[in-house]
């Protein structure tokens, strides 16, 4: 079959044409706005990019075309087509479907399906399950919303010869909508036997208008788990709690607090506990809470499917985490010392605040408490352009020196937002103004984070450069 992707340099497309090449398809995709990692990943799989959404593309005539949710209906201030080949599409009555839609039909049927939901920590859960699995000797098929650093891709088909077992897939389960067409969370499709519900707070205010929205297709999710399955939950989420209460039909694990699979000690080395019952142990690199958490709900997964607990925490301890999540891109060397740049995809207050809260714990138990962490940041999701959680900025920014915010194509006055922080706060408009702040703060044994879900402008290159330059 060929598959002609529209939009296909988004993590869940670029992902998608990996595995649709991997099973045998013919693969080739449009998008606008190509940068790595996946345009290198898919141009290292031999598949075929055109730059923009031009209506000639029809010519092509391949079997289906597998639509992304970047394209849409929209016109542009010339009353033309945003894309117009998805105009040409439904003018000639070609067959299109949805990304999720064709995993679903396409790739999933007779594989045990694992997917991981949530606000937060989804690509870094996915990517912890994968391998657990990996190691346990499962060789799952995933498809994650990152690059796992033990594995190299976003996207690979499982093993099938497991003669006795079922294949195994785990995949990144996202509640934004599927596609312009169909308004409903992509995670409806995937059909999970083992269901992680990591954490829910309120997101993607361009598409949702409050929690309880969200909320509901948390729970259209639950409804698709069948009573042989498991859902592993974040015990201490009260809307989580409010999503089972409209109704659950399979067996549940619970999991932080109260719950089922619990943790005990630093975050650096600890315990895991089965009902007070001592499973496992922990050592790793990771740092924070939430690792913590994302950890526990991996562990609970991986046993649904037969791996022991003890086995999946030795696992973690070769965990590499996944690119972009608190990945050091590189250190200066000051006259007095270091300076490291960060790269993480927090762009969520609560993620921002967990990100910083794990670096500053780590920094304090490594006896390092005079060493400052400096945030570097846009608000650059849909939800944070609109102004949505600006409020909530200074708060998830609490555990950071100082910080310096992006503030160019926002809709609301971040400076305004920030205001709460004081002589602790700086804003640009560009990125070249905000890497010259940084530059004049920053000194030997600072820890700069830099977080976006976007490119960033390659500041991350620029501060290091600007601060080589600068010894």
């Amino acid at each position: 079959m060929h598959i002609h992707i529209l939009g296909i340099c988004g993590t869940f497309m670029g992902g998608l044409a990996a595995l649709a090449r991997e099973a045998g398809h013919r693969v080739t995709g449009c998008d606008a706005g190509v940068y790595p990692p996946m345009s290198d990943q898919l141009r290292a799989l031999g598949i075929d990019l055109i730059e923009g959404f031009g209506a000639d593309q029809l010519a092509m005539a391949p079997d289906i075309y597998v639509v992304g949710n970047v394209v849409s209906r929209a016109r542009g201030p010339d009353g033309k087509p945003k894309f117009p080949l998805m105009e040409a599409i439904l003018e000639s009555g070609a067959r299109y479907t949805s990304g999720p839609q064709w995993l679903a039909e396409t790739l999933l049927p007779g594989r045990h399906v694992l997917a991981v939901a949530g606000t937060h920590g989804k690509t870094t859960t996915t990517s912890m399950l994968a391998w657990i699995l990996d190691s346990a000797g499962r060789t799952p098929g995933f498809l994650v919303g990152g690059v796992p650093l033990d594995f190299g891709v976003s996207a690979r088909l499982d093993s099938t010869n497991h003669a006795q077992q079922r294949p195994l897939f785990v995949i990144e389960a996202d509640e934004y909508d599927t596609a312009f067409f169909d308004k409903r969370s992509k995670f409806v499709h995937y059909r999970p036997r083992t269901a992680v519900l990591n954490n829910l707070e309120f997101d993607h205010a361009d598409i949702f208008d409050d929690l309880a929205a969200i909320e509901r297709q948390f729970h259209h999710l639950v409804r698709t788990v069948p009573g042989s399955g498991r859902l592993v939950v974040n015990g201490t989420e009260a809307s989580l709690r409010r999503v089972l209460e409209q109704g659950c039909w399979s067996e549940t694990a619970t999991f932080g607090g109260s719950g089922d699979w619990r943790s005990t000690g630093p975050d650096d080395a600890f315990d895991v506990l089965l009902r007070g019952e001592r499973v496992g142990h922990v050592d790793w690199a990771l740092s924070g809470e939430h690792n913590r958490m994302n950890a526990l709900a991996a562990i609970a997964a991986a046993e649904h499917v037969g791996v022991d607990p003890a086995q999946a925490c030795e696992a973690l301890g070769r965990f590499q985490n996944v690119r972009r999540r608190m990945e050091l891109r590189g250190t200066v060397e000051l006259a007095d010392g270091p300076v490291r740049v960060y790269d993480d995809f927090a762009h969520h207050p609560t993620a921002i605040r967990t990100t910083l809260d794990g670096l500053r714990r780590k920094l304090d138990a490594g006896g390092h408490q005079a060493e400052r962490i400096l945030a570097v940041f846009e608000p650059r999701s849909n939800t944070m352009k609109l102004g949505a959680m600006a409020a909530q900025l200074p708060w998830s920014l609490e555990n950071a020196a100082l910080s310096f915010c992006h503030a160019a194509g926002l809709g609301w006055d971040a400076a305004a937002a920030l205001a709460p922080l004081g002589d602790r706060v700086q804003v640009a408009q560009d990125i070249d103004s905000l890497v010259r702040q940084v530059l004049a703060s920053a000194r030997p044994g600072d820890h700069i984070v830099c977080m976006s879900n976007g490119g960033f402008g390659g500041i991350h290159q620029k501060l290091l450069d600007a601060l080589a330059n600068a010894t």
